[in-house]
């Protein structure tokens, strides 16, 4: 049976206590908010915090607030399960309530969290396994080995991001709003990640990921497609988050395309803006497609082979395209 390693748990109920205990404690501490990948985690000694500070009891942190004309602000404690089903994301922001919806099981997604999804630790086969085995064959780069066993020749981890809201609020053009003792900061969530495996988030130490905000919905549809290889629960092989504004004609007015689980961060398709203009015709979806499937060079770090993982790219987001199309 695997254990936890021994912590000290702080459960502060304000935002403004959470942060001062994050910077007081420093590099011993780590922020907890479900718990349903960080105390794995921990488990399988990825991570050995002496500190946890719980964000559970921040009434603040739980809040949706907002309409699809102003857009709206969603608490970083918000679970997975309350925006899958919330209405008015499930009408207005359809991606993100499919894509928390597919997250894990019921179970882990009423404990599991948007903001904690968002910031959920890159994945690799040589990575996600219990100390002993990774001891057995060598650690890699990302915990305390040298080299990257995916590609020992490459001076960088190749660890990669399987957070199925990252590339749907990255399509929704959406930000996060985040706290420290010095203050508080507004970024897009796409200027949230790095292409690194090893230090994926541009979030500080100090740094507590209080909201989301998303834009208002002012005609855009969404849609968040998911390869994995149990329909059940499992991590994204891939992940094809859509976003198009469509005029009356049915003609594409803006297009964001966006790539989750085939690189250390979200992958944007710069291709869409080939839509723009266009109604989507069967030839303009897979002349994205192909173009998009350029930007996936997956690798020998997750589930199912290399080839496969390349030849689905554009089969999904053919298919993703396809949900705009009114017959």
């Amino acid at each position: 049976m695997l254990r936890l390693p021994p912590f000290r748990y702080l459960a502060p109920t304000s935002l403004r206590e959470a942060a001062h205990l994050l910077a007081e404690e420093g590099e011993r501490a780590m922020l907890v908010a479900g718990g349903t990948d960080l105390y794995p985690n921990m488990k399988r000694r990825q991570f050995t915090p002496p500190v946890l500070i719980g964000l559970r009891g921040i009434a603040r942190l739980k809040h949706i607030s907002g309409t699809p004309e102003q857009g709206l602000r969603i608490g970083a404690m918000v679970t997975l399960t309350t925006l899958a089903e919330h209405p008015m994301i499930q009408q207005y922001y359809t991606a993100l309530s499919t894509a928390t919806g597919s997250i894990s099981t019921p179970q882990l997604r009423n404990m599991g969290t948007i903001g904690g999804n968002l910031l959920l630790d890159t994945r690799c086969n040589y990575y996600d396994q219990t100390e002993f085995w990774r001891h057995s064959i060598g650690y890699c780069m990302k915990k305390d080995g040298e080299i990257c066993l995916v590609a020992p020749g490459s001076p960088r981890c190749w660890a990669i991001s399987s957070a199925d809201s990252a590339p749907v609020l990255v399509s929704l053009n959406a930000q996060v709003r985040l706290v420290s003792e010095r203050g508080e900061r507004i970024i897009p969530v796409r200027e949230l990640f790095r292409d690194d495996g090893m230090r994926p988030y541009t979030r500080q130490q100090d740094e507590i990921l209080v909201e989301v905000l998303l834009p208002p919905a002012d005609g855009w549809q969404s849609v968040y497609m998911k390869l994995r290889r149990r329909g059940s629960f499992d991590f994204p092989i891939l992940g094809v988050a859509a976003a198009l504004r469509l005029a009356e004609d049915q003609t594409v007015q803006e297009a964001r395309l966006v790539l989750g689980a085939v690189a250390s961060h979200p992958v944007e398709v710069s291709e869409a803006s080939l839509l723009v203009g266009q109604r989507l015709a069967p030839d303009v979806i897979s002349q994205v497609a192909t173009l998009a499937a350029k930007r996936a060079k997956p690798l020998d770090n997750a589930d199912l082979t290399i080839n496969y993982r390349k030849q689905v790219t554009p089969v999904y987001v053919r298919r993703a395209l396809a949900q705009f199309v009114k017959v």
